[in-house]
């Protein structure tokens, strides 16, 4: 009898334990960041719940401990909520198979201190097109991680994605990051990984090595003539004059792809890829990095790669017709919206607002620390008070409100827009209600938003999201925004407009809008204001 019931409470206990452990699996898989998709919008997961990144991405060579001290005084005055991190791999594996977990702990020990996310940036075979982050045995092993071959024979600064033992390395180190990272963040303070960085080869449209000639003149594989909706035949024979360009990018796009299913199989954290853009007026092959996903080869990388969650493009061109364009590019059914770089001299702040409008689940600024460089003239010369002030009135503004934020973005409830220095008048239409955004326009003054002078320079953005049918959620910077019944025999009135935030998830009122505040529309500086306005006509 004894023996009975000891086998009974052993089995009970054995079937408590199998319940506890899938509970707790049910639970960590649940609590994972993750992209979730619905109606061709996406939202990243955090907690459960949509989550906005108010991005800050570090220099190069910061990510070392001597330099965090230089890191966090800049991530804190821009009051980032995430900090995009690079990992390197000559670091992490200095001698092969024998890595080195150190600043990874360190790293995470610091942003939890400091309340911050991370994004993890895998800087690996590929950083800015070059292999200079790879470690000393990759770098001095040409006969078996070779580098790029020009058609004329030439070595190019660039490593060859047909090299099994290059793959197999970044594989094998990446695999033991995504490992070491599972052990060490249960509280999940890393939201995403980098898988690469600016991948791809400058100084050559492909590589012409006989590896990749033999490759090249074979029939081009099913899986791609099928996505793309191609009869079957060689490279030259099924893409003619883009042969060259889009053999390159399929094969770069599976190299990375391994490497991502690698590091998933063991800790399946969102991956994306950056994309060092082309001009999508000017650019031709040749004037941009190739092999990497731009815009032309957008549906070869999403057939090459599926086990990348998304590619996100860096944007460090400040013409506005250049910019949206490039958002417009890499705004798909099939991608998630998310700006990893933007320069950061101020006329990038206000793309932050077209960004959202795209449905970005997160915005970053490149270079923010006090480290002491300088990436100028593509960047601002010097990361002072003056330089970082117009991305952490982003930051200010939005850091209380970004769980709404992305929520409503999510639901397709939100429309943002930057400012056109072309067109200083801009409008949104929410049912039966249009949203007229003026820029340049003085705070008092009966001026109708469409007479707007515009500011110079142009730096003013507005945000604009769906509450209930006549309730709206509102900020800007720099701009007017105003309300007009879609039935033009009606005027508007403002029935109640609050200034406020959100406490955990609670809205809590200042004050009330009135009088001179609300008379001329609602006037917005850099006063960092949110506002939840109600509108009626008369």
């Amino acid at each position: 009898m004894r023996l009975c019931l000891a086998l009974l409470a052993a089995a009970l206990a054995a079937q408590t334990s199998v319940t506890l452990d899938a509970q707790t699996s049910i639970q960590t898989a649940a609590s994972m960041p993750r992209i979730v998709q619905q109606d061709g919008r996406y939202a990243l997961l955090v907690d459960g719940k949509p989550f906005l990144m108010l991005g800050a991405q570090v220099n190069n060579s910061s990510a070392w401990p001597a330099m965090m001290p230089k890191v966090w005084p800049a991530i804190e005055q821009i009051h980032a909520n995430t900090v995009e991190m690079p990992i390197y791999w000559e670091q992490w594996e200095p001698s092969p198979g024998r890595f080195d977990p150190s600043v990874l702990h360190l790293l995470l020990a610091q942003a939890r201190e400091h309340h911050v996310h991370l994004v993890l940036l895998w800087f690996g075979t590929w950083k800015n097109g070059s292999g200079h982050y790879t470690p000393s045995f990759i770098k001095l092993d040409e006969a078996r991680g070779p580098h790029v071959v020009t058609r004329d024979g030439r070595k190019v600064d660039s490593l060859s994605p047909y090299s099994q033992f290059t793959l197999g390395a970044d594989r094998t180190a990446f695999t033991a990051l995504m490992r070491e990272l599972r052990a060490s963040d249960p509280q999940h303070t890393v939201l995403m990984v980098q898988v690469e960085n600016e991948i791809g080869t400058y100084g050559s449209v492909r590589d012409f090595s006989p590896a990749a000639q033999k490759l090249f003149n074979a029939p081009v594989p099913g899986e791609l003539l099928a996505a793309l909706h191609k009869q079957p035949g060689t490279w030259p024979e099924v893409f003619g004059a883009d042969a060259d360009e889009f053999f390159y990018a399929w094969s770069i796009a599976r190299y990375v792809n391994q490497i991502a299913v690698a590091g998933k199989a063991v800790y399946p954290l969102p991956m994306y890829i950056n994309v060092a853009t082309r001009d999508p007026f000017h650019g031709t092959p040749g004037s941009y990095e190739s092999g990497g996903a731009v815009d032309r080869v957008l549906a070869i990388w999403k057939a090459g790669a599926p086990a990348i969650d998304l590619i996100a493009p860096d944007l460090y061109n400040p013409d506005y017709a250049t910019y949206t364009t490039l958002l417009d590019l890499y705004h798909r059914p099939d991608n998630a919206m998310f700006v990893p770089e933007n320069g950061n001299t101020p006329q990038y702040a206000r793309y932050f607002y077209a960004a959202l409008g795209h449905g970005a689940i997160g915005w970053s600024v490149f270079g923010i620390d006090q480290t002491g460089f300088s990436n100028a003239p593509l960047g601002a010369p010097r990361i002072d008070d003056a330089a970082i002030a117009p991305f952490a009135l982003n930051d200010e503004i939005f850091g209380p409100i970004d769980r709404q934020v992305a929520q409503l973005n999510f639901e397709g409830k939100l429309q943002a827009v930057a400012e056109d220095p072309a067109n200083h008048y801009q409008h949104l239409t929410f049912g039966d209600w249009k949203v007229l955004v003026g820029y340049g326009l003085p705070q008092f003054g009966a001026q109708d938003n469409r007479s707007a002078k515009g500011n110079d320079p142009a730096d003013g953005g507005a945000m604009v999201a769906q509450l209930g049918p006549d309730e709206f959620l509102v900020t800007a910077v720099h701009a007017r925004v105003d309300f007009l019944p879609a039935d033009s025999g009606k005027q508007r009135q403002f029935l109640r407009v609050e200034e406020g935030s959100y406490q955990n998830g609670v809205w809590h009122m200042t004050r009330i809008w009135n009088g001179d505040q609300t008379d001329y529309g609602l006037n917005f500086t850099s006063a960092p204001q949110i506002l939840r306005v109600t509108v009626a006509t008369y």
